[in-house]
């Protein structure tokens, strides 16, 4: 699974999706993010991703973020854990 830091992550390197619940998500977030709870992401994750585009997944502990890199990782996206 490819992992970077947070400090590391910036705009021009792809789409960075916030795994958060709402609340969570405004209370504390990377200012390039993009909230996608986990729960809706991953209901839907087919219709909003392409697999030739890089995708970065975040969210407070890194449980959901690895999950959800594990699972597109094996679907064959092109996507990295963002911890921080």
């Amino acid at each position: 699974m490819k992992r970077i830091k947070v400090n590391e992550y910036n705009k021009s390197m792809g789409t960075l999706f916030d795994l958060s619940s709402p609340e969570t998500f405004l209370f504390e977030h990377h200012p390039d993010a993009v909230n996608f709870p986990y729960q809706k992401f991953m209901l839907y994750y087919d219709q909003y991703l392409k697999k030739d585009t890089p995708y970065f997944f975040i969210c407070s502990q890194g449980l959901h973020s690895g999950k959800v890199v594990s699972m597109l990782e094996y679907f064959g996206y092109n996507v990295t854990q963002v911890v921080k």
